[in-house]
């Protein structure tokens, strides 16, 4: 089913393009933002308060300086990790100077938010915030846009680029980084097209791997367990849990015994003794890391992990508008024969080289040695 939504996604990218395959620029007062809410868009604003620090990286896909249009942010390191802060505050040392307004994992604050004067306050789509604080920002003069690009990233990633290319003037950059990602995604969702129905493994997604001595976070329905789902597997996790997260116990994983097991982690887990990976950590370290994570009481018995099908993932990178990146990876590693040319790290290299405005440089994922 998501195969075949996604085939009608990119079907209906035609529709945004001329006949010569260029870009078409949207019509601002056509754009509706992700709670359905129109949006009348006249010129480019400068002044954006965004709930969610990822969104650096989303507006990084699309304009060089992406610290230049904000007015605030949450100041939540931790979701970018501390390296990846680093090197856009190396680039944009305002950054660390812009007031601090409400996270979209805490309460809204109405006060904060107006006190940063923006022009458009750019809030996720599990913001917190209530409908009679909206008309507080609104009839404040501040815009108010929803976006989403992680609750349900396959639906509302190319709407919610879209929607910020017009908030920016940057539609044509939009527009050419959704192409570029439904290239990607079409070739996957033809690849598991033609794959046997019952051709579809089993997979245990840990997310945060190593975070706590109990077992196990997992995704449910949505989100990462969408990924699963897409590249042609089956997300154990989703028979257990409704949501998007929860938890799994340990009986229950070894039960199932899964074909395949994907940890997710970053440097956020060092701490813990977790699974850690990304930027400033070498290959040789993020597979050391994955080994002990799979050596673990329960884990290291697993069918997935004694026949190495066994992977690592930053969960930074999943959790960011360059998920295209981590469903390459999930692809290949459950469907190695039919994605023999699928090449994760030369999608990412072609991202960090066209569009992004800071490279995303370190080791992302890694296999059980």
């Amino acid at each position: 089913m998501l195969a075949a939504f996604v085939l009608a996604s990119i079907a209906a990218l035609a529709f945004w393009r001329d006949g010569s395959g260029a870009p078409i620029e949207a019509n601002a007062t056509d754009l509706v933002d992700i709670r359905g809410r129109p949006l009348a868009i006249d010129q480019p604003f400068k002044r954006i308060a965004i709930d969610d620090s990822r969104y650096l990286v989303a507006l990084g896909l699309i304009h060089r300086d992406p610290v230049s249009l904000l007015s605030a942010w949450p100041q939540d390191v931790n979701r970018l990790g501390e390296e990846t802060y680093q090197q856009i505050l190396a680039k944009s040392p305002g950054l660390a100077a812009l007031p601090k307004v409400a996270s979209s994992a805490g309460d809204f604050n109405v006060e904060a938010m107006l006190a940063a004067a923006p022009d458009v306050a750019l809030l996720s789509l599990e913001s917190g915030v209530t409908d009679a604080q909206v008309q507080q920002l609104e009839a404040a003069g501040v815009r108010v846009v929803f976006v989403d690009f992680f609750v349900k990233p396959l639906e509302n990633l190319e709407p919610s680029l879209r929607i910020l290319g017009a908030l920016t003037g940057r539609q044509r950059q939009a527009e050419d980084f959704i192409a570029f990602r439904a290239e990607r995604m079409k070739r996957i969702a033809e690849g598991v097209a033609a794959l046997p129905e019952n051709d579809r493994p089993t997979v245990f997604v840990e997310a945060h791997a190593g975070m706590s001595a109990d077992c196990c976070n997992s995704p449910g329905r949505g989100n990462i367990g969408d990924y699963v789902t897409l590249v042609g597997g089956h997300n154990i996790g989703s028979d257990a849990i409704s949501q998007s997260f929860g938890k799994l116990n340990l009986e229950y994983v070894i039960s199932r015994d899964p074909a395949v097991y994907i940890a997710t982690g970053g440097p956020h887990l060092e701490k813990a003794g977790g699974l850690v990976l990304g930027p400033g950590y070498s290959r040789e370290r993020a597979a050391a890391s994955l080994a002990g994570i799979a050596a673990r009481r329960g884990i290291s018995g697993l069918t997935a992990v004694k026949e190495r099908r066994t992977h690592g993932f930053s969960h930074q990178l999943i959790n960011s508008p360059l998920d295209i990146v981590a469903i390459e990876a999930f692809a290949k590693w459950l469907h190695p024969d039919q994605f023999v040319d699928v090449d994760p790290a030369a999608t990412l290299a072609q991202i960090n080289q066209r569009f992004l405005a800071v490279p995303y440089e370190g080791s992302y994922w890694t296999d059980l040695p």
